[in-house]
């Protein structure tokens, strides 16, 4: 399930010329489905607190994703040792059922909001969390989840 080697150029050309990202990772779940024992972990080194940030939950999905939604549990470790844990619903179809992200074939890209304008407490390092919060294990069809952090326009 892979874009192939010319949408893969593509991706990287745009990765080249965002001058606003300061950090984006994506990591796959296993095809038998992302089990709540699998959390997805993301280092960040902020060096410039004092810039406003947004925060986005990057999630790619396929076509037959049985739910609308996704939830997930979102772990902010903080340096120094504090830790906070948001829940964020992730909506990925309309009412009518039609995917609400970008879509190439039968998968479809999602760039969901998760923090805006906000500024780190200090510099240092920031692991991030990612856990999946629906009320079954191995969700089935996730094929990537990501964290995305860039600078407030």
């Amino acid at each position: 399930m892979g874009f192939g080697l010319a949408a893969g150029w593509c991706l990287l050309l745009f990765a080249s010329c965002d001058s606003n990202r300061i950090y984006e990772q994506n990591e796959t779940i296993p095809e038998s489905g992302w089990n709540t024992n699998d959390v997805k972990k993301f280092e960040v080194e902020i060096k410039d607190p004092a810039t406003p940030v947004n925060f986005y939950i990057n999630i790619r999905h396929a076509d037959g994703y049985p739910y609308s939604n996704l939830f997930l549990f979102i772990k902010t470790n903080l340096p120094g040792g504090k830790a906070s844990v948001d829940t964020l619903e992730c909506m990925l179809a309309d009412e009518k059922g039609k995917w609400l992200g970008s879509g190439i074939g039968d998968i479809y890209d999602n760039q969901i909001p998760f923090k805006r304008n906000v500024r780190f407490p200090q510099a240092g390092k920031y692991v991030f969390e990612i856990q999946q919060g629906m009320r079954t294990d191995g969700v089935p069809l996730i094929m990537d989840v990501g964290l995305r952090i860039e600078k407030t326009e």
